[in-house]
């Protein structure tokens, strides 16, 4: 269904891809923005409910066709969706950071976007806010006028990010890019799961603070012996339901690895101990 919002000038609907599962909650947002340059952000799964809410909202608006697909990292339930989408609107262009070995995954021909490049969308202009850590070509798109920021999977409401420390994730990345988002102070963040966020400071503040009390768990387990991944999974995730647990288990190498690199801990033979 159309749910149009305008904040300080800028007109989007947000457009549910209707895939929801235990590591999408409700599924993913896209968010269409009519005007001079119709831009989609990101691609959804290539449902054709999201296709037809998609067609529904481009004819709602003066403006047509999304011209442009902006999406803002290659996981699947955020890129997949871009063949459905160019085979119903051929015109339609994508564009993302690249990330190779994802992209090829998709029939599409990617348009490189970089760190800081601005973007006509809608009536306005984005900048792309490079924000990797939950996967290394993540983007955040921020209009610099009314402080709205497409936050990709940087943040959600009322939960936190998997940051997957096996498949391109870097906790040391992700919380160089929220000190970075929080310096640029935005005003909303329009996340890709869950809605608008619009005390980002709060958001994100809570966010490093409970990755070092994640951090300090660690810390605190391995000195008290515990020294595989699956037990440090379980001594900090207790009662953990079991559809969670690969997720809980990304993180936790996420944060080994970080304090690996900074040689506060190291592994012999898959067992982890303070150095």
């Amino acid at each position: 269904g159309c749910r149009w919002q305008l904040f300080c000038g800028m007109r989007y609907e947000v457009i549910p891809a209707h895939n929801p599962g235990p590591y999408t909650g409700d599924g993913n947002n896209t968010y269409y923005l009519p005007g001079a340059t119709p831009v989609l952000i990101d691609a959804g799964t290539g449902d054709p409910r999201h296709l037809d809410g998609v067609a529904a909202a481009v004819a709602a608006m003066p403006g047509g066709a999304p011209l442009q697909v902006l999406v803002t990292h290659g996981h699947a339930d955020h890129a997949s969706g871009i063949d459905a989408l160019q085979a119903r609107w051929p015109a339609a262009t994508a564009a993302k950071m690249p990330w190779p070995e994802r992209d090829r995954h998709y029939a599409a021909s990617w348009s490189p976007l970089a760190d800081g490049d601005l973007v006509p969308a809608g009536d306005g202009t984005l900048r792309a806010v490079h924000t990797p850590g939950h996967a290394p070509d993540h983007l955040c798109f921020l209009d610099e006028v009314s402080g709205l920021m497409f936050a990709g999977d940087l943040a959600v409401s009322g939960g936190t990010v998997m940051i997957p420390g096996s498949a391109g994730g870097d906790l040391s990345a992700y919380l160089a890019s929220l000190d970075r988002v929080l310096k640029l102070g935005p005003v909303r963040l329009l996340p890709a799961h869950g809605p608008a966020v619009d005390d980002p400071a709060s958001l994100i503040q809570s966010y490093l603070d409970h990755r070092q009390l994640r951090e300090d768990q660690i810390l605190a387990a391995l000195r008290g012996g515990v020294d595989t991944i699956d037990a440090l999974v379980a001594h900090v995730y207790p009662g953990l339901d079991a559809a969670l647990v690969p997720a809980a288990r990304e993180s936790a190498t996420a944060h080994l690895e970080k304090l690996r690199s900074e040689q506060q801990i190291r592994c012999e033979a898959d067992r982890w101990s303070v150095n």
